[in-house]
């Protein structure tokens, strides 16, 4: 499924510019971990990942 949607970006003009991220992020209410999942554009990967 993700690959359809990545594959999907690229077609679009302009597509080359996204990334899909994913980070794991501990629960503060289970403590259990969640996995973070998005599309965005290259320039925000950095904050991405920083911010909890």
């Amino acid at each position: 499924m993700a690959k359809k949607v990545v594959a999907g970006l690229k077609k679009d003009a302009g597509g080359k510019n996204h990334t899909r991220v994913i980070k794991m992020v501990k629960s503060p209410k289970t403590g259990a971990y969640e996995f973070k999942e998005d599309v965005i554009y290259n320039e925000f990967v950095k904050e991405f990942f920083e911010k909890k």
